[in-house]
């Protein structure tokens, strides 16, 4: 039986990282690999109370994911409809490239802390169209843009979807890892901001001769826009205290919240007709969440339990520390993997390898793996969420990615990673 699940989770591994490939969307392979999986196990182990006590366990843990990132979702798509991301980008103003470079970097870095790191470069990246007329600027800033915002999301318990994962299942607090990883993270955006400022000093923005205003920037008001932004972040930012006083699980929070803004929004709307309120609506957020990228998790999250269920992954924990020995070495190989293939699976796999009975919560472990795992996927254009958004957005290549923006994501992964070991080092 061990042999085939270890087979089974490998090849659908595999037919995830290379989605692009053989043409097969990954949440497919995901599922296929769950179902192919739990039906090994259960034929095998011939236990079905065992199987279905195991299965309700797993049930319970990935749906507080996701849980957690649908309401998420449908908050962020809400302000969007509202072009509530204006608030901010409206702001940005400036004349010289190496000083908007540094704006829009910092701009990236907070911001996708308090949303996601996918909505924040979706975000970012359009505006560099509105703002940047030459295609080599723009691919330039949006490579800045995908380390930024996968280095902001790595120290905060709602910027990535592998950080929210740890948050969730209780191996880090919000305190500390915001208080443990935002300088390594800082750095990890300083180093490539800093290199390329440095190469775009004395050049020029070029704006784009003649924008086109859309159609919908006048359907919302400026207080409705405000109020959506404001409200809409502050729901997100108040989930971490939501839990901290209830000790309620943070879908619970968010689920709440995202209730509050579709009440506002009704109100707020309740004179227009039907037809000009209709895609401001929560009910149509819901229609424009990432389904796709939901059942992707369920998928990967209840393949990953069965290797865990089985021990296989606490087997694969002990064959590391003997061939590596090093902890920080083999977290720092993890997000470098995690360049290749995706970071959720790494993460998912590495929370069954090492239990909290062994690695308390807050310890090194968890706070390194959240930092390693949500930043080195920008080593590689299609390594994380964020940059198969901005390569869908202006059409990166891949090879122009490794050529220009790999090197510097990795002199900053590897800063980071060299800070967060000497500041736990002196506080611990």
């Amino acid at each position: 039986m061990f042999s085939a699940l270890v087979f089974v989770f490998v090849l659908t591994y595999a037919a995830i990282a290379f989605e692009h490939p053989i043409k097969i969307n990954k949440s497919a392979s995901a599922l296929v690999g769950a179902g192919l999986l739990w039906t090994i196990y259960a034929v095998n182990t011939g236990d079905p109370y065992v199987v279905g006590k195991h299965l309700s366990e797993s049930l319970v843990s990935t749906a507080q994911i996701v849980f957690f990132l649908m309401g998420a979702m449908a908050i962020v798509e809400v302000v969007d409809a509202h072009n509530g991301f204006e608030v901010i980008t409206s702001r940005i103003q400036t004349t010289q490239l190496s000083s908007l470079m540094w704006l829009v970097g910092l701009v990236t870095f907070f911001l996708s802390a308090i949303l996601d790191n996918l909505t924040t470069t979706i975000v970012m990246v359009s505006l560099m169209k509105k703002l940047l007329d030459q295609r080599d600027d723009r691919l330039l800033f949006a490579g800045i843009i995908v380390i930024a915002a996968n280095a902001g999301g790595a120290w905060s318990p709602i910027g990535d979807v592998t950080t929210t994962m740890l948050w969730i299942g209780g191996q880090i607090t919000v305190l500390e890892i915001i208080k443990g990883l935002f300088l390594p993270s800082l750095v990890n955006v300083l180093v490539p901001l800093w290199m390329t400022s440095f190469l775009l000093k004395g050049q020029v923005c070029v704006s784009p001769a003649a924008p086109v205003a859309e159609p919908s920037s006048i359907i919302t008001s400026v207080f409705e826009r405000k109020l959506m932004f404001f409200l809409g972040l502050g729901v997100l930012v108040a989930v971490p205290a939501f839990k901290t006083w209830t000790h309620l699980p943070p879908f619970m929070g968010v689920l709440f919240g995202l209730g509050i803004l579709w009440l506002v929004g009704d109100l707020v709307h309740r004179k227009k007709d039907d037809e000009d309120k209709a895609h401001l609506s929560l009910t149509h957020a819901l229609t424009r969440i990432d389904m796709p990228s939901i059942v992707f998790f369920v998928g990967i999250l209840l393949s990953v339990a069965t290797l865990e269920h089985t021990h296989i992954l606490s087997g694969l924990a002990a064959w590391l520390d003997l061939a590596v020995g090093r902890q920080d070495l083999i977290v720092m190989i993890i997000g470098v993997v995690s360049a290749i293939v995706d970071n959720v699976p790494l993460v998912a796999a590495s929370m069954g390898m090492y239990s909290l009975a062994q690695y308390p919560v807050d310890s090194f472990l968890w706070e390194f793996l959240a930092y390693c795992a949500g930043t080195g996927g920008s080593i590689l254009i299609i390594g994380s969420a964020a940059g198969v958004a901005a390569m869908g957005l202006e059409k990166i290549d891949f090879v122009w990615y490794l050529k220009k923006i790999s090197g510097l994501a990795l002199l900053g992964y590897f800063g980071g990673a060299v800070v967060y070991i000497a500041q736990y080092s002196l506080m611990h």
